[in-house]
């Protein structure tokens, strides 16, 4: 997964979280209230090993301390419950960064402004930073395939179709299938020749536009390979494909609500398992701009395969309670 650093220097305008007069103890006492019993327990989240589930339910028991980045003062103690299931729909992300943060705003409109905030944030940056922004895309989505294979088994290529090509890319194909080419390679070739590759800023935006809606403008279709060559070529004629997010959405969307987001990941599979305290980590994407709200918290849970961005991601709902010394806390983050 590619980390994106960009300058942002604007956000939607977002209503402070902390009375610029109040003290840490004050803000303390006006978040923190007794803990609520979950409503999901870890014990019956689905999909989780039994170390996980316990370690899990030790976070929510004893919490994780977080510490404002900058205001030293200000520290909270959070404990995480799980938010509920979401649809496997390719838009979990925004999903469950809409039910995390409690907002109105749809999971297309999140993702909507996440990919606004890309585009205004890429326009200010230097080349240096392009260039770095161009090589971590190309990474996830048009990988160099004569390289790579140490790391993956599969590695997939994303290309952009519009909708209203789709019957001239149909034609095509059928022209190389009856001069005798076999329909996954006359595929391949007319796709990688005729539609756009995921290789820059503005082809991710395009491609981070893309919801699995009719009003999209783009169908993803995807190319996977071996090490040997082409495996599949996934055409997704329904369109209903939408874009996984990935790092660079969640730290635009952690950039355009000035707010810390960490992603709770658990280890996949028993063979990730080291010790019961490390089957979950915590990763942190902070926004480039001034933080104004508390952070908000997601869980990526694996499901074994994991392509360019995430497995699936669910929210989880971070309740505020009362400081306690770093060493009777789950985590320090």
């Amino acid at each position: 997964m590619g980390k994106l650093v960009c300058d942002s220097t604007a956000s939607s305008p977002v209503i402070p979280w902390r009375d610029p007069t109040a003290t840490s103890s004050d803000l303390v006492d006006q978040i923190s209230q007794p803990l609520p019993p979950p409503e999901i327990s870890w014990d019956s989240v689905k999909g989780l090993e039994d170390q996980q589930k316990r370690h899990l339910t030790r976070i929510y028991s004893k919490g994780v301390l977080w510490k404002h980045p900058v205001d030293k003062s200000l520290s909270v103690v959070f404990r995480l419950m799980h938010g509920g299931e979401v649809d496997p729909d390719g838009n979990c992300l925004f999903t469950a960064a809409r039910r995390s943060m409690g907002v109105d705003a749809s999971p297309r409109e999140l993702r909507a402004r996440t990919v606004r905030r890309f585009l205004e944030d890429l326009g200010s940056v230097d080349e240096e930073t392009n260039r770095f922004i161009r090589s971590a895309i190309r990474n996830m989505y048009s990988p160099d395939l004569k390289s790579g294979w140490g790391i993956h088994v599969v590695q997939e290529v994303k290309l952009l179709s519009k909708k209203q090509d789709r019957e001239l890319l149909d034609s095509s194909i059928d022209e190389l299938i009856r001069l005798g080419m076999q329909r996954e390679m006359a595929s391949e070739s007319i796709y990688r020749e005729r539609c756009l590759p995921v290789d820059d800023g503005p082809s991710w935006a395009k491609y981070m536009s893309i919801s699995g809606s009719p009003d999209d403008e783009y169908d993803i279709i995807t190319l996977q390979y071996t090490e040997e060559g082409l495996l599949t070529v996934d055409e997704n004629r329904d369109g209903h494909e939408a874009a996984f997010g990935d790092d660079i959405a969640i730290e635009c969307l952690a950039t355009e609500f000035r707010r810390e987001i960490y992603v709770v990941v658990q280890a996949h599979g028993s063979d990730g398992m080291v010790d019961e305290d490390n089957c979950v980590f915590f990763l942190p994407h902070r926004p480039r701009s001034e933080i104004r709200e508390p952070p908000i918290f997601l869980f990526m849970k694996g499901t074994g395969w994991c392509g360019a961005g995430a497995d699936h991601y669910e929210p989880l709902v971070a309740h505020a309670s009362m400081m306690v010394s770093p060493e009777k806390v789950a985590f320090v983050l």
